[in-house]
């Protein structure tokens, strides 16, 4: 295996991740969407379910894009990024439901700081492939 094609390997892997949190955040924005009336007044919550729902459109263009390996899928997941840290979507969220399987609180705080972790680790290897494809 050369080296552009691990490239497009780790891209398709962030596609298949983007994948996976659309279909973890879709009861949140059907829920959101269903209740629009009842939105909070609180402008911090209002400006969070906007934001969550930016989120919600850009991974649909960052996991076409990233599968498909162009430059607009990371573009996406640039802008992306500090409003996942925002609004807590992550890539690796999903690693915070082994916790409903331990009676330790402990167990989800690790693996919530291990999902922003691997978030900033995922950051970092999008700016590198991006930086030896251009």
């Amino acid at each position: 295996m050369n080296y552009f094609s691990g490239m497009k390997n780790a891209f398709r892997f962030f596609a298949l991740l983007d994948m996976g949190s659309i279909i973890l955040i879709s009861p949140q924005i059907y829920s959101i969407l269903t209740h629009l009336n009842e939105l909070p007044e609180e402008t911090v919550s209002r400006i969070k379910i906007i934001l969550l729902l930016i989120v919600f459109v850009l991974l649909f263009i960052s996991a076409a894009g990233l599968s498909l390996f162009k430059r607009f899928g990371a573009i996406a997941y640039y802008i992306q990024f500090p409003i996942r840290l925002v609004v807590w979507v992550f890539s690796f969220g999903f690693l915070t439901f082994i916790s409903e399987y331990f009676d330790n609180l402990l167990v989800f705080d690790w693996l919530f700081r291990l999902a922003i972790i691997l978030e900033f680790f995922r950051i970092y290897f999008t700016i590198r492939i991006q930086q030896r494809w251009l």
